[in-house]
């Protein structure tokens, strides 16, 4: 399998919102392994906010193609104490097919050799058991730091269970879990 990354432009804000929201929600979200569907109805998100993480500068969109298809992203973020990667994403019919080990390097490389930053966080819904041990095993601990689900904000989605909560994830380049990073 031939994969090519490389960060996303404004041409690509469709195609990688179509992505997300089909692997994160709904009916298709159901043939890969990391879908939110049982926890969130409604839109994992929007080409509004696509567009605006491209268009900052503090951001970025890592893409995985295959074929000239957009099959997976990953949303990093730089912050003053350390990165943050979210809405990592994997064309549900190739979860578990490796990609997703693939996107999160090449997003971690972005971070040390793009922002020279060596420490990451991310947040996971705490319900998400499976995926937390997923990142556990690529290196990322729970900091022991949680945040509360932002209940009202439809940009999140519609929430199916009432005790939904991110837990913080983090990683360091001597894959330290110990550093203090701050919101």
């Amino acid at each position: 399998m031939k994969l090519n990354f490389r960060v996303a432009t404004s041409d690509d804000s469709l195609k990688i919102n179509e992505l997300v929201n089909s692997a994160y929600r709904g009916d298709s979200s159901k043939m890969g392994w990391t879908t939110e569907a049982d926890l969130l109805g409604g839109q994992r998100s929007d080409l509004a906010e696509i567009e605006e993480i491209i268009l900052d500068k503090n951001q970025a969109i890592i893409l995985c193609i295959q074929e000239q298809q957009i099959i997976g992203t990953v949303v990093v973020q730089q912050k003053s104490a350390c990165a943050y990667i979210g809405m990592l994403t994997v064309k549900p019919d190739l979860q578990k097919s490796g990609v997703g080990k693939l996107l999160l390097a090449a997003a971690e490389d972005h971070i040390t050799n793009v922002w020279h930053q060596d420490e990451i966080e991310m947040t996971v819904i705490k319900q998400r058991t499976e995926l937390i041990n997923w990142y556990g095993r690529r290196g990322y601990f729970p900091s022991g730091e949680s945040r509360p689900f932002p209940y009202g904000d439809l940009s999140f989605g519609i929430p199916k269970v009432n005790d939904l909560e991110f837990i913080v994830l983090k990683k360091t380049k001597s894959n330290e879990a110990k550093m203090l990073c701050k919101p």
